[in-house]
């Protein structure tokens, strides 16, 4: 890794279907992805998705599995 990438900072963006991901914190989000609140160095980004990112279902998913499960 080069010595310029070690510096850059980051965010946390969060889509629609609650799936993380990091971006360049100077850049706009893309289209569909909305800041987490979470912004650092990429292992402090990364470090903060894997303690608030527990189940990786898209959202619709768990949802169409919840009311699966309350209808047996």
């Amino acid at each position: 890794m080069s010595e310029s990438a070690d510096n850059i900072q980051y965010k946390v963006v969060v889509n629609h279907e609650e799936q993380y991901s990091i971006w360049p914190a100077d850049r706009e989000n893309a289209l569909g992805w909305k800041d987490a609140g979470k912004q650092g160095n990429k292992d402090e980004c990364l470090a903060y998705i894997k303690e608030v990112w527990t189940d990786m279902r898209p959202l619709s998913l768990r949802q169409k599995m919840d009311a699966a499960a309350k209808k047996s």
